[in-house]
């Protein structure tokens, strides 16, 4: 029997999935339809609920006038004004092409293309971003960055973005791309208290900025991603590195040409204005770059009422120079630096260097250095935490941790010694050891509690403190000792009002958040008062309850006094910029003595208090052995003491 064979189904099923791909290409388009039609419906409901409460709008280009800013000290004393007075208003057509160009070329290549929101550029921002895992790149245009800086507050909510957008869209419509660049070009924060690039070059180049150069025009440029990092007046090498980002940026665009820019790198700008020096310009500097972080002047003029003492930052100003005149040379310290604030934060005292007039760098806010033992207390917080007591003993003996033998300052060994005393001696042997009984991650975890975010490697050198810190945020992380074990954020602005007097900021703390246990408080206070009274720091002694601890980073290179009582925090720090080690200099010396003459005339007339957790006895009386922490314990417990224990706070 002849099987008949069966029809090829093969055309038909190729007709088949030709037609189902038609119909799946379809159905794809007609989902794409719906949810562009429904996604345009959504954002139509979202712009007119957002755009119901924008700002005013109507004079943004008047807004261009540059406000004043009038900074005062605690006692409304007038620190300094920053203001019109400083440069002009400058259209695009009256600057330098290339200055204008610079900006373009690093901010916003397509401004003249775009229609307010350049959707190439936000969308390889957006790339970058994802692939990074983290916000490397922003995707704002010049205009968006004007609707931002002149209309809404510095929040980042949806709501202020998609106004930020809406904003964006309305000034593109409402003024030419000329207006919106010379609105941006004279609002633009570009560091050292200067808004806009007539004022930007009058105060770095001595000269207007319709008479710029390349090079110069390249600086500005550069500053407007990070005017305080890239000054260059605080941060010259910073900034002649970001130039030359620029200038590359400026070649990539097509601006100038490769030789053009070997040529333009070549200059010189070191010509800054040097006016008269007047006290507390480190911490003006320091306000001015916070000031745009609290409210949004739009055109009003600002008055700024801060924290400074200003007769004590004077009298501090002047006791560090004629230190440093009298023994800065024999000694090799060429630069020093103090902060003094409350135990809450207040900044009452700002010495970020020997002369502001010759160098604006602030060693307060910006430099990062080895504090050396300055840093133990918080190695010795963590064994306290960790179950160790200030009567522990641990024996100070040689050591060696891999190919790592640590010893001590003075070369010589105790033996069994308590905590209490070996932190007084400031014993290096018992800190690492301490340590490494903790852990270093457990030190790092103490250390960034109170406010210390250095570049803390967990070596175990990290006990002795290698890491670098700054010295207001050292500074800082004490003060957690003197309130109490709250934490701190050091702060120098009070209120903010504009030039009719309205309020537009005031400083209104939440309430501090407990970050030390109070036992530990105690035991810490009583340590470190033992290293005034009896150990490495008796050169601070004040005679009244005070505590503190020194520092000395190796080969010299940087010396520290850090103390405090109930009433007061102060850190000293003295060196040299390019860290040429001194001649011998230890925070038992130089810094512990400034911090005496310094805080001998901060207390003048103030009333002794006893630290968190003492009592107020005389010095030769005071007892740290383990009867002290048996009666801490007792009292901790719910026994009785005879010790004044001050509230949260000093």
């Amino acid at each position: 029997m002849v099987k008949k064979k069966k029809k090829s189904t093969k055309k038909s099923n190729v007709g088949k999935r030709g037609s189902l791909g038609v119909l799946a290409i379809k159905k794809f388009f007609k989902w794409m339809a719906v949810i562009s039609v429904w996604g345009l419906v959504v954002f139509l409901l979202a712009a007119a609920w957002y755009a119901s409460d924008l700002p005013q709008v109507e004079k943004a280009f008047e807004a261009t006038r540059k406000p004043t800013v009038t900074i005062l000290s605690a006692n409304g004393k007038i620190l300094a004004r920053t203001g019109d007075t400083f440069g002009k208003l400058v259209s695009v057509d009256k600057l330098p092409s290339i200055l204008t160009a610079a900006v373009l070329a690093t901010e916003d290549r397509r401004f003249y293309t775009h229609f307010g929101i350049d959707i190439i550029g936000l969308t390889r921002a957006m790339v970058a971003n994802i692939r990074a895992g983290r916000i490397v790149q922003g995707g704002s245009t010049i205009t968006q960055q004007v609707a931002k800086n002149l209309f809404l507050t510095p929040e980042r909510t949806l709501k202020r973005k998609f106004q930020e957008l809406l904003l964006a869209l309305w000034l593109e419509r409402k003024f030419s791309k000329n207006q919106i660049l010379s609105i941006y070009l004279n609002r633009v924060y570009l560091g050292s208290g200067t808004y806009g690039v007539d004022a930007a070059a009058r105060k770095y180049f001595n000269r207007q900025a319709s008479m710029i150069t390349t090079y110069q025009s390249a600086m500005l440029a550069g500053l407007l991603k990070a005017p305080s990092r890239y000054n260059p007046i605080a941060s010259p090498s910073r900034a002649r590195k970001r130039t030359k980002q620029v200038l590359k940026k400026m070649v990539s665009a097509g601006v100038i040409s490769h030789k053009d820019a070997l040529k333009a790198s070549t200059e010189r700008t070191t010509e800054f204005i040097r006016k008269k020096s007047r006290s507390g310009r480190y911490f003006v500097d320091w306000i001015l770059g916070q000031v745009s972080g609290y409210v949004n002047p739009g055109d009003r003029d600002l008055i700024v009422k801060t924290t400074l003492d200003f007769s004590l930052q004077r009298k501090a100003e002047i006791i560090i120079e004629k230190t440093l005149s009298k023994k800065g040379q024999d000694s090799s310290a060429g630069q020093a630096a103090m902060v003094v604030m409350t135990p809450t934060g207040a900044v009452r005292v700002m010495i970020g260097g020997r002369s502001y007039r010759s160098s604006q760098f602030n060693r307060a806010t910006q430099a990062g250095r080895q504090p050396g033992s300055a840093f133990k207390p918080f190695v010795y917080l963590a064994g306290l935490e960790s179950g160790l007591r200030p009567d522990t003993i641990i024996n100070d003996e040689p050591i060696e941790i891999g190919n790592w033998r640590p010893a001590n300052f003075s070369k010589k060994y105790l033996g069994p010694i308590s905590l209490a005393e070996a932190l007084a001696k400031s014993i290096n042997t018992v800190a690492v050891k301490v340590g490494e009984k903790v852990g270093r991650d457990k030190i790092v975890e103490v250390a960034q509690r109170l406010g210390l975010f250095g570049n803390f490697k967990k070596h175990p050198s990290l006990s002795l403190g290698v890491g670098e810190v700054r010295l207001l945020d050292l500074t800082s992380a004490f003060a957690t000792f003197s309130n109490g074990g709250s934490s701190v954020w050091s702060y120098g602005i009070d209120e903010i009002h504009d030039s009719k007097g309205e309020l537009l900021y005031r400083r209104n703390s939440s309430g501090p958040r407990r970050v030390m246990e109070t036992a530990h408080v105690a035991a810490i206070n009583a340590m470190l008062s033992t290293v005034v009274s009896d150990g490495t720091g008796r050169a601070a002694n004040i005679d009244r309850p005070q505590a503190g601890k020194t520092g000395t980073s190796q080969n010299f290179r940087d010396a520290w006094f850090v103390g405090y009582t109930a009433n007061l925090v102060g850190g000293i720090w003295m060196g040299n910029d390019n860290g040429k080690p001194m001649n011998k200099v230890t925070g038992g010396g130089m810094p512990a003595k400034l911090w005496r003459e310094i805080m001998v005339v901060a207390h003048k007339g103030s009333t002794k208090i006893a630290l968190p957790g003492q009592k107020i006895v005389p010095w030769n009386q005071r007892n740290y052995d383990s009867g002290f922490w048996k009666g801490l314990v007792e009292f901790f417990s719910g026994g009785v003491v005879e010790e004044e224990i001050l509230p949260d706070g000093g």
